[in-house]
């Protein structure tokens, strides 16, 4: 079965997090996006994955994304979705 991610990943993170996961083999779509408390600057991630591969993604995620200083701010948010159907065309 296949997997979607959909993550939302603060400015600081989204570089070398991206380059990680397509260094890995994942491929990676950035979407620009603006939310939270303070209107910070943040990307959205999507990511087809295969659901054997979910784990290792989500390592990577854990990996490149350190704590920020604020205690209740995170580096990234991960969605796993099913995906009924995935093409690359």
């Amino acid at each position: 079965m296949q997997k979607l991610l959909l993550a939302i990943v603060t400015a600081e993170a989204v570089d070398p997090l991206t380059h990680t996961l397509v260094d890995n083999g994942f491929y990676v779509t950035q979407i620009s996006s603006m939310g939270g408390f303070l209107r910070r600057g943040s990307a959205t991630l999507v990511i087809g994955v295969d659901e054997s591969r979910v784990a290792d993604a989500l390592a990577l995620f854990r990996q490149v994304c350190e704590p920020l200083s604020h205690t209740e701010a995170h580096p990234a948010t991960v969605f796993v979705l099913n995906a009924a159907q995935f093409l690359q065309i």
